[in-house]
């Protein structure tokens, strides 16, 4: 096993799961919040400055100048200038190219297939999948979520917010099949079928590679 998996992801369609059932069945480490510890260790970033930042582009001036009271580390005066928001994202770009460099892993979002564009062995996933299957996953996930309706508001608030990063960071668009190699919908197979469909792909790559 060479190859390093990215997985882009819809908010409820399973993919961090996914990600983690993959990891399990090659031996490989699965980087999903675990990622922003690393990047804050990393960085010399605090780590509350990642999660605040995660996977949400901001452009709010007082709110990075604020938060700038957290930073410190890199003193290379153009990052010093840098808005937190950007910075975050730069150290998080490194650190996956880091973990990327010391062998096959699963990195779950984080423009990670963006920041790995230059490496020949990598996979990017996309897995989205039908609203009323994501919003179960929501409700079962989240016991006080309420309604049905409000697991659509907040599936539909993080798809936005995960977008707008995306997008704004990467040169590519979000959940656009041209930006990945492989886009799945889960509910056809489930996440067990669509983690065997994924892994029989991946070992044919690896045979072909």
């Amino acid at each position: 096993m060479k190859t390093v998996i990215t997985i882009g992801r819809q908010f409820g369609s399973g993919g961090r799961e996914i990600g983690e059932k993959l990891a399990e069945h090659f031996g490989i480490k699965c980087y999903d919040k675990e990622l922003l510890t690393k990047a804050a260790k990393d960085s010399g970033l605090c780590e509350e400055v990642f999660e605040n930042h995660d996977e949400r582009p901001t452009s709010s001036f007082l709110y990075n100048l604020v938060m700038d009271t957290y930073s410190f580390g890199y003193t290379n005066t153009t990052y010093v200038d840098m808005p937190v928001s950007h910075k975050v994202f730069l150290a998080q770009f490194d650190t996956i190219k880091k973990i990327a460099s010391e062998g096959p892993c699963v990195i779950v979002g984080r423009c990670a297939d963006y920041a790995l564009q230059d490496f020949d062995n990598v996979i990017n996933l996309f897995i989205y999948s039908k609203i009323e299957d994501r919003v179960d996953r929501i409700m079962k996930r989240f016991d006080d979520i309420g309604s049905r309706e409000k697991a659509k508001e907040l599936i539909r608030k993080k798809d936005k917010q995960r977008k707008s990063y995306y997008d704004y960071y990467s040169s590519k668009k979000w959940g656009h099949v041209e930006t990945y190699d492989l886009a799945i919908d889960s509910s056809v197979l489930g996440l067990d079928g669509t983690v065997n469909l994924i892994c029989q792909y991946i070992e044919d790559y690896e045979k072909r590679s």
